[in-house]
């Protein structure tokens, strides 16, 4: 499986992000049922992480999809 690499700004400053298809799928479902921007929604993200952003992705939202389950 390959990796969608795409440029996000977090609190003003351009990073990229590195994750499959599927997440960036996801990660657009979920911020559009929050009414939020995928990049605000990746600030959130990366301001509760301990570890690399791209994981921290997968993993939130993992937790979200085992949360609509």
């Amino acid at each position: 499986m390959s990796l969608k690499r795409r440029s996000v700004v977090i609190d003003g400053h351009r990073t990229s992000v590195s994750i499959e298809p599927e997440f960036w799928d996801a990660l657009g479902v979920i911020a559009r049922a929050r009414g939020q921007a995928v990049n605000a929604l990746i600030a959130e993200i990366d301001r509760a992480r301990d570890g690399n952003l791209s994981s921290a992705i997968r993993v939130f939202v993992l937790k979200e999809w085992r949360v609509r389950a």
